[in-house]
């Protein structure tokens, strides 16, 4: 098979995926009340991305996971609010959230923001984070309205997860960084404003995994993962 061939039965076995869990959610509307699995891989899609080559649809933009150092115990939720941000006031905190240091640094670019401070260190005082008010808003409204699935895998963490596995393999094959360019991003794609090149040429907003091969094996334990929860449902 083809990496072609291979983005179509991935995004086959996403939607299947879909249908299973009621829907694609938004974290916007999202809260820790609903019932989350405790630990999975999530997969975003982005308005306005659509599939050019593998088939109809939106593109995914961004897969993760959580937990993967042995000592690791965030939560599937707990990783997600992390990107939502904060609940009722819309702010957040970049600096737990690559994916949302990732947005905020294009939206620097594209939208004439100046925020000097962005990005700088894992911790800022409270002086420095209502400087980054607006801008974390922005993101958060941006990374809230992508609509997005999760892959329940309850395994521990370490390095030979399975859902670290299914991540790094998913980015891979997602990803045109160094390759030929597949279901390639939009003129107006925001990342393409990224001050990350990985982001910019992999189509992601990802870094890690995607300048990597992938193992064509990962679609069959992704089918026979969702398969699993579907004979559970």
């Amino acid at each position: 098979m083809d990496r072609l061939a291979e983005l179509v039965r991935f995004y086959s076995i996403l939607d299947r995926l879909e249908h299973i869990i009621g829907g694609a959610r938004c974290l916007a509307t999202c809260s820790g009340r609903m019932n989350w699995p405790k630990r999975g891989v999530y997969f975003f899609r982005e308005p306005g991305e659509s599939r050019k080559a593998s088939g109809d649809g939106l593109r995914v933009v961004r897969v993760g996971t959580h937990a993967l150092k042995a000592s690791g115990s965030t939560t599937l939720w707990t990783r997600l609010s992390q990107h939502r941000g904060q609940s009722g006031t819309g702010g957040g905190n970049h600096r737990g959230s690559i994916f949302r240091l990732l947005v905020g640094g294009a939206l620097i670019k594209r939208r004439g923001y100046s925020c000097a401070t962005w990005g700088d260190g894992s911790t800022a005082n409270v002086d420095v984070r209502s400087k980054e008010t607006e801008l974390e808003r922005e993101v958060s409204n941006l990374i809230g309205a992508m609509p997005f699935v999760w892959l329940s895998v309850d395994d521990d963490p370490g390095p030979e997860s399975v859902r670290g596995y299914i991540e790094r393999n998913s980015i891979a094959l997602l990803s045109n960084y160094s390759k030929p360019s597949l279901d390639a991003p939009s003129p107006t794609w925001l990342g393409s404003d990224a001050d990350r090149e990985r982001v910019r040429r992999s189509g992601l907003w990802n870094q890690n995994h995607v300048d990597e091969m992938y193992d064509p094996r990962f679609l069959e334990r992704f089918d026979q993962l969702v398969s699993k929860i579907g004979r559970a449902t």
